[in-house]
């Protein structure tokens, strides 16, 4: 035998992280090391699970589901790395990555939820005594034996096996549909040269009519274009699939199957919900069409466009702009100068160090995944204590998908030893250096998703932050856009490159302005939000044309011939590749729930209510999943929701 004296470089995903606060190394990863860090992930898990289920002892929490909470190391590293860079860094290289990944992890999960050993324990704890649970770790057994239930641990094997390849079509179909987007968004922006997030400016200060047309008929037909990016069969694939999924888990529709564990429970309560909302909110459009047209008939006579000439929807951003200026005198152009990008994340900075003790400190020398794009923050609370890691990522680039979101690197959680883990989070944008007022509330929505990351208490993984309900995540990130204009912020972030705060007049202007286009916002959200369930009320889709399908929906629920649904089917990016399906609503439903709660604090007399956000904080923001979310919103309000604040706010009432 001949031993070689030989040194292979490590894979970093499978050695501990010596880096400050345990950033991952993104400097040493490579492509390759992702296929068998998910290798070496599996069998870590695995091996973690067999030790469970080996156990002789009766099952208890602290003999199987703590020690299943503490499972799977690797594969949360490997997932919190991989699964951001491939939304904002994508290449070839990660594509073939994810399409080798997505199975192995989907198995691998299968493995998990059809694991009938694991389940038997988890179930005989749950159905047991749990009085000497905490209410935490009852909601973690809760949502483990819910999800062994909803995986179909319960089924013939036959069913289990057909599930088996189910869920392993859709991983790997809802991929495509996101890389599809993705790719057809490239190319609008190779074609008009702007990106798909700057598409509302583009239309709203583009003169040229049959340019607007132009860019609305390719905006709307991304994913719908007969070519290799086309998404009109595998939406129509993903939804067979997940129509017989949810009927062999013994639901008619895939609607009432996601929808059974959310605060809304059933898709009857969505709909009705969303009815309300958009007969009032089609009632305003019509109002604002009559406004716009006003203003259409004088660029008529002007000899701008012939005459009979009507309101059409690539027509909407541009005249709601001239109408905005007509009835509030508020040009944006005036505006942006003060809100550069880097003093409104000053003012996220700022509102949340006054409501909730937060202190930011920016790291220089820190690994990033993309060093030319990516700050770091270390996040602290008035004490001192890490709260966690704050990384932004807001500039566009070809490689990164359309929109803006929240993402967690590494989970809260405390680790089997007491060690108190803290979170890093990502908020990522498209965003240019200035902003306009509605770019503003995105950096202030995103924040707010970063605070829930950042700010919870936990001590379970599965519950600690965002890991809440689709319809109740986004009260917390709609909530933190109240304070993004409110006057005393302002004055303190919004200043032009001389210095100079904001001016009263135009503060004014904004603030007057808040509710305009309202009718326009809320029918296309509202109108994207019953388009989703229209879909996933569906028990069928052979012989469906899409065209046409969607057609009906928009007639059906009354949408005027001057707006179309926020996203289309074939672009749904929420709903066929991002874990929205069916869920579209929960930004209407948790917005009566933010602004609900904002009144509370509005009639204190004091939006900077200091007891009031510590109560929001402790409630809310520090508790993520560990409690029902209407205990919860009842704990903090000691009532049920209304929803005249969120009619008032959207100009409905």
């Amino acid at each position: 035998m001949t031993l070689c004296a030989c040194t292979s470089r490590e894979n970093p995903f499978l050695t501990e992280w010596n880096t400050p606060y345990g950033i991952p190394p993104f400097d040493e990863i490579q492509v390759d090391d992702y296929i068998p860090a998910i290798k070496e992930g599996i069998a870590q898990q695995q091996k973690e699970i067999d030790a469970i289920t080996a156990n002789t002892e009766a099952p208890t929490f602290d003999n199987t589901i703590a020690p299943y909470e503490e499972s799977g190391e690797i594969l949360s590293k490997v997932a919190g790395v991989l699964y951001n860079i491939t939304e904002t860094d994508r290449t070839a290289e990660l594509d073939s990555v994810m399409e080798l990944a997505i199975p192995l992890m989907t198995e691998h999960s299968d493995n998990i939820s059809f694991n009938k050993a694991l389940y038997e324990r988890v179930a005989t704890i749950y159905k047991g005594d749990q009085s000497n649970l905490t209410r935490e770790q009852q909601m973690v057994l809760k949502k483990h034996f819910e999800s062994f239930e909803r995986s179909g641990i319960g089924l013939p094997e036959e069913d289990q096996a057909r599930l088996r390849e189910i869920n392993t079509e859709m991983a790997a179909k809802t991929q495509k549909i996101g890389n599809n987007i993705l790719s057809e968004s490239n190319a609008f922006k190779e074609k008009f040269g702007i990106s798909v997030s700057d598409y509302p400016n583009a239309m709203t200060t583009t003169e040229d009519r049959e340019l607007r047309h132009q860019m609305f008929d390719a905006y709307t037909t991304r994913g719908h274009n007969g070519n290799e990016f086309d998404n009109r069969q595998l939406i129509l694939d993903v939804m067979a699939l997940r129509i017989e999924k949810a009927q062999i888990m013994g639901y008619s529709n895939p609607a009432a199957f996601i929808l059974e564990p959310k605060m809304a429970h059933d898709p009857e309560t969505v709909d009705t919900f969303l009815d309300g909302i958009m007969k009032a909110a089609v009632k305003k459009a019509k109002e604002e069409v009559y406004d716009m047209q006003k203003v259409m008939d004088e660029d008529i006579k002007a000899g701008k466009l012939p005459t009979g000439s009507k309101i059409e929807p690539w027509d909407w951003w541009y005249y709601a702009e001239k109408v905005r200026k007509l009835k509030y005198d508020l040009d944006e152009e005036l505006t942006k100068p003060y809100f550069k990008l880097e003093n409104v994340v000053n003012g996220i900075f700022t509102a949340a160090k006054t409501l909730y003790g937060v202190n930011m400190e920016k790291l220089e020398g820190v690994p990033a995944y993309n060093k030319d794009k990516v700050t770091t923050y270390k996040v602290t609370d008035d004490k001192g204590e890490l709260l966690g890691i704050f990384t932004t990522d807001y500039l566009p680039r070809e490689s990164k998908r359309g929109g803006a979101w929240m993402n967690n690197i590494r989970d809260q959680k405390v680790d089997a030893q007491g060690n108190m883990i803290r979170p890093i989070i990502v908020n990522v944008g498209n965003l240019e250096e200035y902003l306009n007022v509605d770019e503003v509330q995105t950096v202030f929505h995103e924040f707010g998703h970063a605070l829930h990351g950042l700010l919870t208490q936990c001590h379970y993984p599965s519950v600690s932050g965002t890991s809440v309900t689709r319809d109740f995540v986004e009260m917390f990130s709609q909530f933190n856009e109240n304070w993004a204009f409110q006057p005393e912020l302002l004055a303190q972030y919004a200043k032009n490159d001389k210095g100079e705060v904001i001016p009263q007049e135009l503060v004014d202007k904004i603030i007057n302005s808040l509710k305009f286009n309202q009718g326009f916002m809320t029918t296309e959200l509202c109108a994207a939000s019953i388009l989703d369930m229209a879909w996933h009320e569906l028990e069928g889709v052979e012989g469906l044309d899409i065209d046409a399908f969607e057609r009906k929906v928009c007639e059906d629920m009354g949408l005027i011939p001057e707006i179309v649904p926020r996203y289309r089917t074939t672009y749904f990016n929420h709903i066929f590749s991002s874990g929205y399906s069916a869920g579209y609503y929960g930004y209407l439903w948790s917005e009566v729930l933010d602004k609900d709660a904002f009144s509370i604090f509005e009639a204190s007399g004091n939006v900077w209510n200091l007891d009031l956000a510590k109560k929001f904080k402790e409630t809310f923001l520090e508790r993520g999943g560990s409690e029902e979310p209407m205990i919860l919103y009842k704990e903090f309000a000691g009532r049920e929701p209304d929803n005249h604040a969120f009619l008032v706010g959207r100009g409905l009432e």
